[in-house]
């Protein structure tokens, strides 16, 4: 069993899931679920990602075992036991199945990544280290990292 993420892990995805339910659930265009939230993409790929977004017209179904389907927007918060598994065996597959904006957000280093998946894969968008902002274009979103990382 993997260790409970640290304080610093839970306060970043906090600030990240209450912006996306401001922008999403709040003007009913969509859900936001944080972890421990199953997303089976097929029988043999599940995952529970740090955050989930499924849009109005998603083709990802919620049901009481978890969301079927693949995700719009999957958003991994990484830490140092989970970085190489986050940003590269579940970025392929969340590429695969099409999610179509992947996030991972590194609270150590304080960066923020933003990947669309477009027909030759994941291309990042939007970066930002520290301070700056970073936009999701499915969402037509701007977040401000510094607030994220304070």
């Amino acid at each position: 069993m993997s260790p409970a993420p640290s304080y610093y892990h839970q306060e970043v995805e906090k600030k990240v899931f209450l912006i996306l339910y401001e922008n999403i659930e709040k003007r009913k265009n969509g859900k936001v679920f944080i972890a421990p939230f199953d997303v089976y993409l097929d029988n043999e790929n599940v995952y529970q990602p740090d955050i989930v977004v499924i849009l109005k017209n998603s083709k990802a179904k919620v049901s009481e075992k978890g969301i079927e389907g693949t995700p719009d927007i999957v958003i991994e918060i990484i830490s140092p036991s989970t970085a190489y598994y986050d940003l590269i065996e579940k970025k392929e597959v969340y590429e695969k199945y099409g999610v179509k904006e992947y996030w991972i957000i590194d609270p150590k280093s304080k960066t923020f990544e933003i990947y669309l998946n477009s027909e030759s894969g994941f291309e990042i968008i939007s970066k930002a280290k520290i301070k700056g902002l970073v936009k999701s274009q499915i969402l037509n979103l701007e977040l401000n990292v510094e607030e994220i990382f304070e």
